[in-house]
């Protein structure tokens, strides 16, 4: 164990994350890729790529508005224009930006809500084009992330060459720095204690909805900056997977899988794990231990200079759990760089990776996550874990247990002993298996908290 997770505070007693060496590593990286590019300047629009480049944030309600935009220059420092105050406040909290000189206020069209016909999509591309202007920069493409319509024909009406900023994005982002890789190690850590708190909740009569409430207080309790999303799959839900919770109440023999998505000092993760509810059948056990299979052999193969098409070889192809093609398959056998976005590079899927391999590196954080449907037609089992590539292999920061099923919830009791965690959910199947074999299993079963 190479990795190390501390407490959340900041110490005067020992080294723990050093913010201004990620920002300055992280610019720095940027930078660098963009020097080397043929664009001669990006301009960002995605709250998580401002946040790479300039270290600001304004909370996560913001993520969707396409509101803020950040300019980075070729040889030049970047520029931040933000939300109304927020530009204010970073001029006084935030010294790494240089007062007034690179953090101004700007607004685009909030998605739409600001009719385009007031004005604000000329604006904003007149504020890029003086700054591409003063610094030579006007006959060198531009690379954007993502932008509303409006501003993109704006633009371009200036005579702004417009080009994909994202692939640059995403391959900065790619690698991560030593800093990095500790907030997304203490974000798992965080979630290893929402399961431990899962765990000892989950019991029949309980709903989904009410999972996802004590998750989410666990985590941000702890200081978990955003709770993006949690799945909460349940019973007759989990076979095909919806990627969404809802209010269904768990029963007695119920599979229940969930994933995990939330920030820390804005580094994510995507984690999940699969509970039995009182007892798990015997199709069940057979989907979880396929689906810590094929997971297991694909995280043994992960090491720098393995290609993601040599990985996806090792998984089923879709056909063989129950999907007409790899499409209608997406996500379920799947891998996926995690960062300051759940989804970054590089993507293990048998859809894509075939056609474009990417070469596994050292300092690449990213999530692979399995799906097997049981043979019971209705149950399902769902594991993730998340790994940082090492130099000779891979280091797993997802913690919490899942080497085996685990099953949940009070152990219930008969005349003659425990009823066994391993059963069918109709008791008669399991009458006609022999009462004196249940008893038995039962009997060399281990009882949770012995």
């Amino acid at each position: 164990m190479s990795l190390r997770t501390s407490g959340l505070m900041g110490v005067d007693w020992e080294e723990r994350v050093n913010f201004e060496r990620l920002r300055n590593e992280r610019l720095a990286r940027i930078k660098k890729l963009l020097a080397e590019s043929e664009m001669g300047a990006l301009l960002c629009f995605d709250m998580v790529n401002i946040r790479y480049i300039t270290a600001t944030h304004i909370g996560t309600w913001a993520m969707d508005k396409v509101s803020r935009f950040c300019l980075l220059p070729q040889g030049d420092e970047p520029i931040n224009w933000d939300f109304g105050s927020a530009a204010k406040h970073h001029q006084l909290y935030a010294p790494w930006l240089d007062g007034e000189k690179r953090s101004r206020a700007g607004i685009s069209t909030l998605r739409g809500a600001i009719d385009p016909a007031v004005g604000r999509p000329e604006e904003v591309a007149r504020k890029i084009r003086v700054e591409l202007e003063e610094r030579g920069l006007m006959n060198e493409p531009l690379g954007i992330d993502i932008v509303e319509p409006p501003v993109l024909f704006a633009l371009q009406k200036e005579g702004i060459n417009v080009v994909d900023g994202q692939q640059l994005m995403q391959q900065a982002r790619m690698i991560k720095t030593q800093d990095e890789i500790t907030l997304l190690n203490t974000a798992c850590m965080m979630v290893d204690a929402a399961y431990e708190e899962l765990y000892r909740f989950l019991r029949p009569g309980v709903r989904e909805n009410e999972a996802v409430g004590l998750a989410s207080k666990v985590l941000y309790d702890m200081g978990s900056e955003h709770v993006e999303g949690i799945n909460a799959i349940s019973g007759e839900r989990c076979s095909p997977h919806p990627h969404v919770f809802s209010d269904r109440y768990l029963r007695p023999g119920d599979p229940a899988y969930f994933d995990i998505l939330h920030s820390y000092m804005g580094y994510r993760t995507c984690y999940y794990r699969t509970f039995f509810v009182g007892s798990a059948s015997q199709a069940q056990v057979d989907a979880y231990k396929k689906c810590r299979d094929i997971l297991d052999v694909a995280i043994e193969a992960i090491k720098p200079g393995v290609t993601t098409a040599d990985v996806v070889e090792l998984w089923p192809k879709a056909q063989e759990f129950g999907f007409p093609n790899e499409e209608a398959a997406f996500a379920l056998q799947y891998g996926h760089g995690v960062g300051l976005s759940i989804w970054e590079k590089p993507v293990f899927s048998r859809l894509v990776s075939f056609d474009k391999p990417e070469v596994i590196q050292e300092g690449m954080v990213f999530a692979l996550e399995t799906f097997w449907p049981a043979s019971d037609g209705w149950s399902a089992a769902r594991i993730e874990e998340q790994l940082v590539v090492t130099a000779d292999g891979c280091e797993v920061i997802t913690r919490f247990p899942a080497e085996a099923p685990m099953v949940c919830g009070v152990r219930y009791y008969t005349a003659t002993g425990p009823l066994p965690a391993t059963r069918d959910t109709e008791s008669h199947k399991n009458r006609q298996n022999g009462l004196s074999g249940v008893i038995e299993s039962a009997r060399v079963e281990a009882v949770p908290g012995d």
